[in-house]
């Protein structure tokens, strides 16, 4: 297919990492709730591996906490998911450029594209032009013998190199974050906000609708 690389919006609910998957995967943004399930059962099958150590958290823990849909996923469960599918996931950081390959050890066959901006995940698809309908999308490709999935690479590329000039991305290390509780501030101190995070809810009832997040004026 020739055409040109888009960026496809998924809604910004908590999910977009689920949803962006499962549009580039199997075109459809609504998929959360059951890839949501297919990566609790996976950890849950596999407490060895998925130990507290490597998840941050006990893996029964872990398990509740992956299925609350205000819960946000990352490299853990795109590794999960690539598996999965039996496909690789190609998410490209636009602040970076950076292209996280999860899957790449099993030498799946075919690879999906996602676009990271720091805090929110978009699918990438191939489109035969500008404003073509998103039925038109093709977002699985094959991998060829080099390990790349050719000239679509390139194109993905350049559209993230466009979204970072247009510094269309989210700094974090230059977030101010707000505790709802103490309302203490840390900026760009994500390891002090973790642990005075712990602290908080360890010490009161409070829950995460205590927990604030603002950016910091530029």
């Amino acid at each position: 297919m020739e055409g040109i690389v888009v960026r496809r919006v998924i809604p910004s609910d908590n999910s977009c990492l689920f949803n962006a998957v499962g549009y580039v995967m199997d075109h459809d943004k609504n998929k959360a709730p059951e890839l949501r399930q297919v990566i609790a059962a996976t950890v849950a099958s596999d407490p060895e591996k998925y130990s507290e150590a490597f998840l941050g958290k006990t893996n029964e823990e872990y398990c509740a906490w992956i299925l609350n849909p205000e819960k946000w996923g990352g490299a853990i469960e795109l590794a999960i998911l690539a598996e999965y599918y039996g496909r690789e996931i190609a998410a490209y950081d636009i602040q970076t450029t950076r292209c996280d390959l999860y899957g790449q050890e099993k030498n799946f066959a075919e690879r999906v594209m996602l676009i990271y901006d720091g805090l929110h995940y978009d699918a990438l698809a191939m489109s035969p032009f500008e404003g073509a309908p998103e039925e038109f999308d093709q977002t699985i490709f094959p991998v060829q013998k080099d390990r790349t999935v050719g000239p679509v690479e390139g194109l993905a590329l350049n559209l993230v190199k466009d979204q970072q000039r247009k510094r269309s991305y989210t700094d974090t290390s230059n977030f101010t974050l707000r505790c709802g509780v103490c309302k203490l501030e840390f900026v760009g101190r994500r390891k002090q906000w973790s642990m005075h995070g712990q602290q908080v809810m360890s010490t009161s009832r409070s829950t995460d609708d205590g927990i604030y997040l603002s950016k910091s004026s530029q």
